[in-house]
């Protein structure tokens, strides 16, 4: 089959406008399941040298729709204009569309060779693009990958278990390639082949969410939503003007703990928490020693180095029943632009961008503390789109994990949704109870099996009972990691090596072929 130029770039647009409507907050997650057909479709039977172009289409036109709260954050937080901000959020999508234009590129290659070489290629190569851009030093960003589309299914997610959300890319990717098989060989047999694999999938879907366990829990936390507004640079008394909310606060946590005993939770540091400011680290210690509980709280954590500077981390620390610093992690995946600049020294062009951002300094340890019943892993807000980060706290022993996050920055754009849809996914990988406590929302308890357990609206000031229990065995992905994602690399490099081997085989047969017919003539 034989695609016009513009039929070929209409497939590519349509591909990156249904995959982003299949996310928060459109919700349309039905289109994702075609999603990658139609990039398929487009990139069958294309010029090589053209090919990578309907990626880079599809690119720029999923991440305008998909994450449109990027350009609200750097105006608002990033003192830059309208302009400099879509400017920004254009080069988001370029570099998007570039990791599209592998796979287009991949598939075009591949129908040189057989059509059903091109479709068993797609999802390998998605999901082996999908893990590069996770993986990519300073500018990994694995945020809306198309497994995610499917994880409200609480049958389907249950394969993260097994292969992390990659696999559940891989069974998205894999049946939009198939409906494009369907097209491209459009044969009664593809059709009745494509009708059977979507029954089957439905049959999945609604029948086996009922055969999903229960979680039972023994334990109860109680996840404090702070709802304190942002600030791009908080005045130097913060405290004072904020006292009635932080005595409010301090009696929500207290009241709670004190009503059913558990841990107490605040949320990423949400103001200038330190316990470098003896306010803040009096009050905590009193949280801990009224209520009686572990408190476990967000802080900018100031330390000097070797060479006696001080540096700031961004951290979690727990507090014992006796006001006790007892455990705390430093974030170790830190947001580029964000919380540090990358070669800061050569993004001068920058500008505000760059000199408004202050640098904290990345933690290098998956520490895991302990509580009475078990031991828990905190991670820290951008930390828990990286299910290969997330894992690592399982592995060194923690039997619930706790994720503390201040979306605020997003103001009341899709992005909490979709980094609270990302979050469900990390508890059902490592088969533990995931507590995440946020500034504004999305505050929610969520079980070993990706239910909602219980849950928060946003922008309220209040805490969460959040029962949850520990657990101690250990998912395939917990223990192996990314072993899917480095299969689908390994197969990628096969078929397009086959591919390339094919396509070099038929030019050789028709140069002697045309040898042949010479002589003969």
């Amino acid at each position: 089959m034989n695609f016009s130029w513009y039929t070929r770039v209409l497939l590519a647009v349509a591909s990156g406008v249904i995959l982003a409507l299949s996310f928060p907050n459109y919700n349309f997650s039905l289109l994702s399941w075609v999603a990658v057909g139609l990039l398929t479709l487009a990139s069958f039977g294309a010029k090589l040298s053209v090919a990578p172009l309907y990626g880079v289409l599809s690119g720029l036109a999923f991440y305008p729709i998909s994450v449109p709260w990027f350009d609200v954050v750097i105006q608002k937080y990033g003192g830059v204009g309208p302009w400099a901000a879509a400017g920004v959020l254009g080069l988001i999508a370029l570099a998007g569309g570039l990791y599209a234009a592998i796979f287009s590129a991949g598939v075009a290659l591949a129908s040189r060779r057989s059509r059903l070489l091109a479709c068993l290629l797609a999802p390998c190569l998605w999901v082996a693009v999908e893990f590069l851009r996770a993986e990519m030093p300073i500018i990994g960003f694995p945020w809306n990958l198309i497994g995610y589309a499917a994880s409200g299914n609480l049958a389907l997610v249950q394969l993260t278990a097994l292969t992390g959300i990659y696999g559940l890319s891989f069974v998205v990717a894999g049946y939009g390639a198939f409906v494009a098989y369907a097209v491209l060989a459009g044969t009664q047999r593809a059709w009745k082949a494509l009708l059977v694999t979507t029954a089957a999938l439905i049959l999945v879907a609604f029948g086996g969410r009922y055969f999903v366990p229960r979680a039972t829990p023994h334990y109860m936390a109680h996840l404090v939503q702070t709802n304190f507004e942002e600030y791009y640079n908080y005045p130097s008394d913060w405290m004072q003007r904020h006292a009635q909310a932080l005595d409010q606060l301090h009696g929500i946590s207290v009241d709670a703990a004190k009503r059913e005993p558990g841990l107490i939770v605040w949320p990423e540091v949400p103001a200038p928490f330190t316990f470098q400011d003896p306010n803040f680290r009096v009050r905590a210690e009193q949280i801990a020693r009224d209520s009686g509980s572990d408190f476990l709280v967000g802080i900018v954590d100031w330390r000097r180095n070797a060479e006696h500077q001080w540096q700031a981390t961004n951290s979690a620390t727990l507090l014992n029943p006796a006001g006790q610093r007892v455990f705390t992690y430093d974030k170790i995946h830190l947001v580029p632009f964000g919380e540090y600049v990358p070669l800061r020294r050569w993004l001068t062009f920058a500008g505000k961008l760059v000199s408004g951002i202050g640098d904290f300094t990345p933690g290098h340890e998956y520490s895991v503390g302990q509580l009475p019943g078990g031991k828990f892993g905190v991670y820290i807000c951008y930390e828990g789109v990286f299910p290969g980060l997330v894992r690592h706290f399982t592995a060194n022993g923690a039997q619930v994990l706790i994720n503390i996050s201040d979306d605020g920055w997003f103001g009341h754009s899709a992005a909490s949704a979709q980094h609270a849809m990302m979050e469900r996914v990390r508890a059902v990988e490592n088969r533990r109870w995931v507590l995440r406590d946020t500034n504004n929302g999305y505050t929610m308890d969520v079980d070993p099996y990706g239910r909602i357990v219980a849950e928060l609206p946003p922008d309220v000031r209040e805490q969460l009972d959040a029962p949850y229990g520990f657990r101690s065995e250990m998912t395939p992905y917990a223990r192996f990691g990314n072993w899917f994602p480095w299969l689908c690399v390994l197969a990628s490099a096969g078929l397009v090596g086959a591919s390339v081997l094919g396509s070099r085989e038929r030019q050789a047969g028709a140069s002697s072929e045309r040898l042949r017919t010479k002589i003969q003539a």
